[in-house]
């Protein structure tokens, strides 16, 4: 499918019948969210994938019983650094050197724009900024389970302290901040299912400067 077909296809299902996604499909929006944009490439989030169904018990108290949290076939949460360090500047730039096969002398003035980030904001601010990091990967796994044809509904409405204490995030220094589920939507049971899309006409939400 062309992706403006996939964007049309897609909605932000509210039921899902509990059906299998397949493990390559899977596979397939995991790897272009790894391939996502990321400021400066660092990527300062992890990406927990749920499928195990106990664990997604535990998680829909406090998702607000949310059905999908059980109905989908994996959940995606996306959990951002909870502050971004030197040791992970420096480890980011070695897998840039071992990837482009440059010394990592090469890289420091690439390091000191790092560092900047490190050293010129509080904690929470750094944390702030990996969770909007963390929300543009967010926006490709949509996009990328639209061009699979497998449904996804974004979550916002949950309680992230319930969430990383379920999913042990904290001693990983880690917070969730979206999280994704996929399935497959169940058209009986979802109003939504056939409703038509609403977005702001393009004349009203686009600007062209001249």
């Amino acid at each position: 499918m062309k992706l403006i077909d996939a964007l049309n296809w897609r909605y932000a299902a509210k039921r899902m019948n509990g059906q299998k996604v397949p493990h390559e499909k899977i596979e397939n929006i995991l790897e272009a969210t790894r391939l996502s944009a990321s400021s400066m490439g660092l990527q300062p989030y992890t990406i927990l994938v749920v499928e195990n169904e106990d664990v997604r018990k535990k998680l829909q108290p406090a998702a607000y019983n949310q059905p999908q949290i059980v109905e989908s076939s994996h959940l995606l949460v996306f959990a951002a650094w909870d502050n971004v360090t030197e040791a992970h500047v420096d480890e980011y730039l070695k897998n840039i050197a071992n990837t482009r096969g440059v010394t990592l002398e090469s890289l420091e003035a690439f390091r000191a724009s790092l560092m900047g980030i490190v050293n010129g904001r509080t904690t929470e601010q750094k944390h702030e900024w990996a969770a909007r990091q963390a929300y543009i990967a967010f926006g490709t796994a949509i996009a990328a389970a639209a061009v699979e044809q497998v449904d996804a509904t974004p979550m916002e409405g949950f309680k992230p302290e319930a969430v990383d204490e379920i999913l042990n995030l904290k001693v990983q220094g880690l917070r969730s901040v979206t999280i994704l589920a996929l399935g497959y939507r169940d058209a009986e049971k979802d109003f939504l299912a056939t409703a038509k899309k609403v977005r702001r006409h393009k004349d009203h939400l686009i600007q062209k400067v001249a």
